[in-house]
Formats: structure tokens, sequence, C-alpha cells
């Protein structure tokens, strides 16, 4: 394009910043891979050929395509576009991860989201085939392939059917809920919420019944609903407000809290995934440790 415009090699080569040989050179091989002559030599400089004016008029076109292909490849690897496939099951999905995938994708509109509906074992089997680049779920052991990070940790919380004598409480304990029936929703392939309620009413000596075993947080919570029972479920569950459901929260010595695990491949590479991995730390970060409640009352084992 410059010897075209300048139709000189020598005004040509000092627009590029070169000497005039390798421009020479540069343009005998761009004509023999051609085929096809693009200047003529004449004593004041060159003039286009009918090649050289169809290949001139193409530049402009070129430059910008090499152009485009330059910042997107840039931008794919600063992770600003992709794709990310996201594993998510309970109730995380009603509050937290909403709100971290809508912040990710204000930052980076250009990758696209993809969520898939899996329980803990199906995440971490799904993270190892790399059917997902990441999965969000709680009470996640240490894998020596995969990265696990704590989210936040959110407080426990009792959901009851309208007009329980319980419902008149500001909080509950487990001996509150002595030969109440309860819903339950276990994970039975791994250990999970459902385990740690009833590790609780052992240690804190209570009689646990348990009337139902569901799925997930949403059946458990429509359950209550109709009168089948009390369920413990973690704080994001309570943005279920299902007609006749009240929440108060669970005061118990040994069972205050759960973890919300963000679950990652060790080796990977991808700088999408990396992108989304330092924001989900900045919004840990930001959160306030939940207070711890003063210990509930306790029976000896």
């Amino acid at each position: 394009m410059a010897l075209a415009e300048e139709r000189h090699f020598g005004r040509a080569a000092a627009r590029l910043h070169m000497s005039q040989p390798p421009l020479t050179r540069q343009i005998r091989v761009l004509e023999e891979q051609l085929k096809a002559k693009l200047f003529l030599r004449t004593s004041k400089g060159v003039e286009l050929t009918d090649a050289g004016q169809v290949l001139y008029d193409e530049v402009p076109n070129l430059l910008m395509l090499a152009q485009r292909a330059k910042e997107r490849a840039q931008r794919a690897g600063h992770g600003y576009t992709g794709r990310l496939d996201v594993g998510l099951f309970g109730s995380s999905a009603l509050d937290v991860i909403p709100r971290l995938l809508s912040r990710f994708h204000r930052e980076r509109p250009e990758v696209q989201i993809v969520l898939h509906n899996l329980s803990r074992a199906d995440q971490l089997a799904a993270l190892r085939e790399r059917r997902i680049s990441v999965g969000f779920s709680r009470l996640v052991a240490s894998e020596p392939d995969l990265v696990v990070e704590s989210v936040l940790r959110e407080r426990l919380m009792v959901a009851l059917y309208e007009g329980h004598p319980l419902c008149a409480k500001s909080e509950i304990t487990i001996a509150d809920m002595e030969n109440e029936p309860l819903i339950l929703y276990p994970d039975v392939r791994m250990h999970g919420l459902a385990q740690e309620v009833a590790h609780a009413f052992v240690r804190e000596g209570v009689r646990l019944r348990v009337e139902q075993q569901v799925g997930d947080v949403l059946t458990g919570v429509a359950l209550v609903a109709s009168g089948f029972g009390l369920c413990v479920i973690p704080e994001s569950g309570a943005s279920l407000r299902l007609p006749g459901v009240l929440y108060r929260p669970l005061n118990s010595g040994y069972l205050r809290h759960v973890e919300l695990n963000c679950v990652y491949r060790r080796r990977d590479f991808s700088q999408t995934l990396s992108a989304f991995v330092q924001m989900v730390r900045r919004f840990a970060s930001e959160r306030p440790a939940p207070a711890a409640p003063p210990p509930g009352p306790r029976r000896p084992g």
C-alpha cells in the first residue's frame, strides 16, 4: 500500500522506516507468490499494473481483517471472549450464583455462559470429563486434581409452615425440633447437609424424625408449605417465598453455617475461567463472615 501510494521505492521505504533493498525484495517475493506483476518500473518510480490496482483496492479490507483477528485473539487471550460452562445445584442457584454470573456478564459480555443443573457428584464427574468449566456446591471435600475454594459461609435456617407452634420463636434450636417431622434432601452418593443435620441431632442427644427425603431444596420447601414438616436449609433458600412458609434462624452448638464452594480443575489454563475465578475471589472478599450465633442448649450424649 505504501509503495502504491508513494509510487517510488525510496519514498515508500522511508515511510516504512526501512531501507530500500529489503522493500524491493519483499515486492519481488509478493509478485512471485501471486504470479502477477504488480508494478511497472519507470524512470520516475513505479506505476500500478491492473493486478496491482486490484490488490491495492483489497488492502484496506485485508488490514482491517488482520487488525480484527489480532484484537479478537488478544481478547480471547485475556478471557474476554469464549465460553464458560457452569455447574450448579440447590439453593445457591436462587441467590448467590445469579449475582456472580450477572457481575461476570457485565464485566465480560462477550463470554457465553452456559448453565448445567448437576448434583455435587455429577459436577465432579463433569469437571473431570471437561463437560463444565466450574461447579458450585456445598461440603466439597479436597481432591488432588481439583481446586476447592470458599465463596461464602451461609447461616442455616429452618423453614416452617404457617401456624406451627415454633413460628412464635425468633430462632430455632435442635432441641426444639425433637420428634418434629423433618424433610431432608440427601445426596445418596456423598456426605451432605442431610448428614450434617443428622449428626447435629446425635451430638445434641435429640431424637431425629425424618418424614420425607427429597432431591432438592425447592421440593423440600414445597413440602413444608404443604404441612409435611420442617426443613433445614441454607439462608439463600429463604428467598423461596412460597405461601404459608416462614423462616427462622437455626441456633445450634454444632451446626451453625454451611459453606458454598467453587470447584474447578487444578491445571485448567483457560483465561476465561481464570478471569471468572478472580471475580469469585473478589466477591468472596467483599462479603463479611457471618456472625456466630450464641451456642444453643446441648444435651449430654
